[in-house]
């Protein structure tokens, strides 16, 4: 028998909070008994699950591992834009002049991730 990935992990100064911007971001919920300045807070969404941890140290370097979004009701310019308006910031723009490429998002403590071109854009 192998393994499954039961949920994508993300340690955070405020679980709670980055929970409540990650819910948004992928339209998931949290758990029902997941409160403010719990150590711990996960969320549900299509696609799999994150939890995250509070821990006393903050981020000092690039992840090593990130997610990849990939929008499905909207382009890839309008998520980034969607996604800039609840509180991410844009780190690296890889958007090419032809449709092609991504950006690079950090959420609100500082960790990157990815918006990619819908499956639309990638089809059309």
């Amino acid at each position: 028998m192998t393994s499954w990935v039961r949920h994508t992990t993300i340690d955070c100064t405020d679980a709670y909070r980055l929970a409540c911007f990650w819910a948004q971001v992928l339209g998931g919920s949290l758990a029902e008994d997941d409160l403010p300045g719990d150590p711990e807070a996960t969320v549900t969404a299509a696609g799999g699950a994150l939890l995250f941890l509070t821990v006393p140290e903050g981020k000092t370097v690039k992840n090593r591992v990130h997610l990849d979004l990939q929008p499905q009701d909207r382009s890839r310019d309008e998520e980034v834009e969607r996604l800039l308006a609840l509180g991410a910031t844009l780190v690296a723009d890889h958007r090419r002049a032809d449709g092609t490429g991504w950006a690079t998002l950090a959420d609100l403590e500082g960790n990157e991730f990815c918006v990619e071109r819908s499956a639309a854009e990638r089809a059309g």
